[in-house]
């Protein structure tokens, strides 16, 4: 974990140095420098432009007032008026006789028979065999044998001479 830190701290060490490196160029250039900058230039100013003049808008001359003729007042004619019609006379609603109905039939509902469920056998008890004697568990070592240290191999001694 530490290591990657590490990584990635110079990662961005590399990459900051790498991004300012044209910016601290520039600004070295521009401090090497002798001369003094240019003058800015000057542009040049705009001539105004005369003012035109509009000529005066014609004035909107006024229309003669039309004289309608006056609408004739015809009366509105008159609907006729439509007689009374007379009501008519409905004849009254029929009697109907009253109605009896027959008494039930009272017949007696035999009675269902109660239902015996059957008896169910008996189980037998079992008797389970004795457990054997339990079987230790192994035992976990907790020191850690050492490891046999591997020869050294010198890689760099020269070759021997003859």
């Amino acid at each position: 974990m530490a290591f990657s830190n590490y990584c990635f701290v110079v990662s961005l060490v590399v990459a900051f140095s790498l991004a300012t490196a044209n910016v601290s160029l520039a600004a070295r250039q521009l401090l090497d420098t002798t001369a003094a900058p240019p003058p800015a230039l000057t542009l040049p100013t705009i001539p105004s432009l005369p003012k035109s003049t509009l000529p005066p808008l014609p004035s909107v001359p006024t229309l003669p007032q039309a004289t309608l003729p006056p609408l004739p007042s015809t009366p509105l004619p008159t609907l006729p008026t439509q007689p009374p019609l007379p009501k008519p006379t409905l004849p009254p609603l029929p009697t109907l006789p009253k109605s009896t109905l027959p008494p039930l039939p009272s017949t007696q509902i035999p009675p269902l028979p109660n239902p015996t469920s059957p008896t169910t056998p008996t189980v037998p008890k079992v008797t389970l065999p004795p457990l054997p004697a339990a079987t230790p568990l192994p035992t976990i070592p907790t020191t850690i044998p050492s490891i046999p240290t591997i020869p050294t191999i010198p890689f760099f001694s020269p070759p021997p001479s003859n």
